[in-house]
């Protein structure tokens, strides 16, 4: 637990804050990555040397949470402030609309923006999009993927981006989203086997990682092998990161500069849909796909715990806590707008925004949210989820799984099904998600499976 900061300091800091320079900020957003997949988030293998010294330089979270189960509504709801069901039209295949974005908001505010790594979040990647100044840089040769990795040309064009940057008179804003550890983990052998010693022992992981070990030996893989290229992807993502940062030393950026660290959603789950005519290589890349959430239930694909808490790093020198760990502060990307609009002294002209600002939290106070999360996708049928305080309830009612809630303060693995204990709860969060339904899309388009175009954007 942290020790409690008064508000007033923390609002009168955050004034001050917005009437000094304006910070630099870098947001770094995995993909697919699982709550306990670093070494800082307590995985009994994994080498994460950067992003660990990252946390002990800032603020470690533990109550993060996504707005989104795979990858685009995650993306929509830190970019636009706004819950992904809000949207009647599929967002990767159709943008936005009206909806405000940060980086348009920062760019009226005097930001430099710059995008580099995965899109998803629209058929429109040209410069000036959502306001971002450049989109993924300088086009170039990736092929040098098997040799340095397939994140490594994303941080040679944040670099580049950086480089050119740096010395002017205006702040930087820069997302860097890239796609490890997304199927498919196959990174090169020289990564894998910096994990060559590396034996699974399976007490070690939770009943879903079991699971997932399972899957891995029925598609005839080795969970010993599959840890090590799983592990050897994320250790190439760290170590991108850590050239990332120590160019931000180089150019004398760290103290002005907020570094974010997140993943998009929980890990993905070992498994295909072609059946048996998948192609070897996909196979033995699923037999890779050994994420791990951490202590929760569930990944990718699901509302659990596993699905939609992540790891969330956070520095600020010299204004987030250094060395500190929030075990208590529920926070989410549903809030990163109006934050980073208050942060950075940005105006907030965004209407109706789902999220709250959360910035006196980053910052080191201890408060409980005032608004609830929900999840559900863009589907009028679809199954909502809510959580208030430690309560966490799924609405759920179909013959395999009815209605479920959980106290997650103590019992975060979801083991335990309080329905029929606590009709009370059951009854108010009910109405909390139905009033929340009401204000929803009555209809949705279908998103169009067969576009792939900003898949590997």
């Amino acid at each position: 637990m942290i020790r409690k900061i008064p508000l007033i300091f923390v609002s009168l800091f955050v004034v001050c804050v917005n009437a000094a320079q304006k910070p630099n900020i870098i947001f770094i957003f995995a993909d697919d990555l699982g709550y306990g997949d670093l070494g800082c988030y307590g995985h009994p293998y994994a080498k994460t040397p950067s992003l660990d010294q990252l946390a002990r330089e800032g603020t470690r979270f533990t109550q993060a949470y996504v707005t989104g189960v795979t990858c685009c509504p995650s993306r929509t709801g830190m970019m636009t402030g706004k819950y992904p069901a809000t949207f009647a039209k599929y967002m990767s295949d159709h943008g936005f609309g009206d909806r405000v974005t940060i980086t348009e908001l920062l760019k009226k505010n005097g930001y430099r923006t710059g995008h580099f790594g995965k899109w998803h979040i629209g058929p429109k990647t040209e410069n000036g999009t959502y306001g971002i100044d450049v989109i993924n840089g300088n086009k170039r040769d990736t092929k040098d993927r098997a040799t340095r990795g397939r994140d490594a040309y994303i941080i040679d064009t944040a670099i580049e981006f950086l480089e050119a940057n740096a010395k002017k008179d205006k702040p930087l804003y820069m997302n860097v989203w890239g796609h490890i550890t997304h199927f498919p983990v196959q990174p090169p052998k020289a990564f894998s086997d910096q994990f060559k010693d590396v034996v699974v022992d399976e007490s070690k992981f939770n009943s879903t990682m079991r699971e997932k070990f399972q899957h891995c030996r029925e598609l005839r893989g080795d969970i010993d092998e599959g840890m090590r290229n799983y592990l050897g992807d994320v250790w190439n993502m760290d170590a991108g990161i850590g050239r990332l940062l120590k160019k931000v030393d180089e150019l004398g950026l760290r103290k002005n500069t907020i570094v974010v660290f997140s993943s998009d959603h929980g890990p993905a789950p070992v498994k295909l849909g072609g059946g048996r005519n998948e192609a070897p290589s996909r196979i033995d890349a699923a037999r890779n796909m050994l994420g791990s959430p951490g202590i929760y239930r569930g990944g990718k694909h699901t509302q659990f715990e596993g699905g939609v808490r992540v790891p969330f790093i956070v520095r600020w020198p010299g204004h987030v806590p250094a060395g500190r760990v929030n075990e208590s502060s529920v926070i989410s990307f549903i809030d990163w707008l109006p934050t980073i609009c208050k942060l950075t002294g940005t105006k907030n002209t965004a209407p109706n925004l789902d999220g709250e600002n959360v910035s006196d939290i980053w910052l080191g106070a201890n408060r409980t949210r005032t608004k609830p999360l929900f999840w559900r996708v863009g589907n009028v049928n679809a199954r909502p989820a809510v959580r208030v305080g430690d309560w966490k309830y799924y609405q759920y009612n179909s013959k395999q799984t009815g209605p479920m809630l959980y106290n997650l303060a103590e019992d975060p693995g979801e083991k335990r099904n309080l329905v029929k204990e606590k009709p009370q709860v059951v009854h108010r969060l009910t109405g909390m998600i139905n009033d929340w339904i009401a204000t929803l899309p009555k209809e949705y388009t279908k998103p169009n499976k067969q576009k792939k175009r900003d898949k590997k954007k």
